[in-house]
């Protein structure tokens, strides 16, 4: 049997300093310098995500960090005052707003969601349970 002793989640970028300023300056979160060139993000929960250098980096197509905010309007609005696009996603089957933010609470099909993108093209999302 496998008995972790700890557990981490990573993901590839293809510009380590572009993310450092994304994840930090943007985002907000506690970056920090890894001794491979490469990054750790501390969650605000006290978890951790190695983000890593790679050169032949390919975007995740699927949502790699999903931040819990207490008002999505108002992470939206920030996000967008900094420079990040939230409406990355038009598909009938899951309708955005003006925003870019899936309305899933009032429809009771989950969260509401907006997506956005790191400077890698790696998906994130903002999202109020």
């Amino acid at each position: 049997m496998v008995t972790p002793l700890d557990i981490f989640s990573g993901f590839s970028v293809d510009d380590v300093p572009a993310a450092k300023s994304f994840y930090a300056g943007t985002l907000g979160l506690t970056v920090s310098d890894g001794p491979m060139g490469n990054l750790d993000l501390e969650l605000p929960s006290g978890g951790h995500v190695f983000v890593y250098p790679k050169a032949d980096h390919v975007p995740a197509t699927f949502t790699i960090l999903n931040l819990v905010v207490a008002d999505i309007d108002e992470a939206v609005d920030d996000l967008n005052a900094k420079g990040v696009v939230t409406r990355i996603y038009d598909d009938p089957s899951l309708p955005t707003d003006e925003k870019g933010i899936a309305r899933g609470r009032s429809a009771d099909r989950g969260p509401d969601i907006a997506w956005f993108r790191d400077p890698a093209g790696n998906v994130l999302s903002v999202l109020q349970p």
